[in-house]
């Protein structure tokens, strides 16, 4: 009836309000009403007495995160109870960041690494951080030949010494695959299916080589000031905040629609997702970073690449990242098939046109 947390620790969250009870997530059934976690981590939807862990399970919409979905004088009715802590920015900056390096080694090397885990890996620090975890798993990275990711993929592999395995895509993939992202996630948007695509096919691949489990570094840039709009935001009309901490919350805002994708994409492929760095105990130590400690012009996740200095390569503590729509080269690709198959840039949403053209035809 509950995914991600014993119905004891949910109880006593809903009773005492505790939006970050030491979970990594939870969502479902608990006490005749629907309960999900205040980032959303699992997706969830229906009534309380149709409900599901997918939207083709159940007859209603999303569960919004840190919300109860409840009966009401016979309507459905949803109440927040939890929202995400706003504690003021931290003053002492070695603390701070050796608050970050214990959650994050806790939180990685608590995964259970029974022989059913693989790694997401695309060579930035937060997908090392989650392999430095779990040391014997295997490490699985996505893209076509020429891709960001893979070349960055290798170079951190053989400085960590670690297994690497490189799911490279094609075209045929790409087509093959955009029907079943868009079945899965019930989204059509190019953007959409240009992020869950590489998600969606080395899960596959993972899934095919015999692993229930892919453990990924999701949520560290939403944490730990790792987007760009984030580093001046009082130029970047990307986010209405005005310093890099507001900016940053803004962001972490966007988790629940991005984790309600992903994961939905995931388990559609045949894995279960595992996210460490989206732990309670992660989320409390990041959100009291003050701004000089996410992000600088000169550098971003600055807190997080301190914690790691140390335990990763120096190569990796300081790759550049690309978002997996471009690390990937999917996001390119995806353009190219759309032109190729008639739908001009000088049209509205060409690639949305390309990709509704390919779920018609199946």
């Amino acid at each position: 009836m509950l995914r991600g947390a014993d119905p004891a620790t949910v109880r006593r969250a809903v009773e005492q309000g505790e939006p970050l009870p030491g979970t990594a997530g939870f969502a479902g059934a608990l006490d005749g009403r629907l309960v999900r976690d205040v980032l959303g981590r699992q997706p969830l939807f229906g009534t309380p007495d149709d409900w599901g862990f997918t939207p083709d399970a159940a007859a209603g919409s999303s569960v919004p995160a840190g919300h109860v979905r409840e009966f009401q004088d016979g309507e459905t009715v949803d109440r927040r109870i939890w929202s995400l802590p706003d504690p003021p920015a931290a003053t002492d900056d070695v603390a701070a960041v050796a608050a970050v390096e214990r959650a994050v080694r806790d939180a990685v090397t608590g995964v259970d690494d029974r022989a059913d885990l693989a790694v997401a890996f695309s060579g930035g620090v937060d997908s090392a951080l989650v392999a430095a975890g779990v040391p014997d798993a295997p490490c699985y990275v996505v893209g076509f030949p020429d891709a960001h990711d893979v070349a960055a993929a290798r170079d951190a592999a053989t400085t960590m010494e670690r297994e690497l395995r490189v799911v490279e895509l094609d075209h045929d993939a790409i087509e093959r695959a955009v029907p079943e992202v868009v079945a899965a996630t019930g989204r059509i948007d190019a953007m959409t299916v240009a992020i869950a695509l590489p998600l969606y096919l080395v899960a596959e691949r993972v899934a095919a080589d015999g692993f229930d489990r892919l453990a990924l570094g999701q949520g560290a840039d939403e944490l730990f000031g790792g987007y760009a709009k984030v580093v001046d935001p009082a130029d970047d009309d990307r986010v209405e905040a005005t310093t890099v901490r507001g900016a940053t919350r803004e962001v972490i805002r966007s988790l629940p629609a991005q984790l309600e994708r992903d994961t939905l994409v995931l388990r559609a492929a045949g894995v279960t997702p595992v996210t460490p760095l989206l732990t309670d105990r992660v989320v409390e130590a990041a959100l009291p970073l003050p701004d000089h400690l996410l992000a600088t012009p000169e550098r971003r996740k600055v807190a997080l690449r301190q914690a790691a200095a140390g335990w990763l390569p120096d190569l990796v503590v300081d790759a550049d990242k690309k978002a997996v729509q471009y690390g990937s080269l999917v996001s390119r690709e995806l353009d190219r098939l759309a032109r190729q198959a008639g739908f001009k840039r000088r049209m509205d949403r060409h690639v949305d046109q390309y990709v509704a053209s390919l779920v018609d035809a199946v």
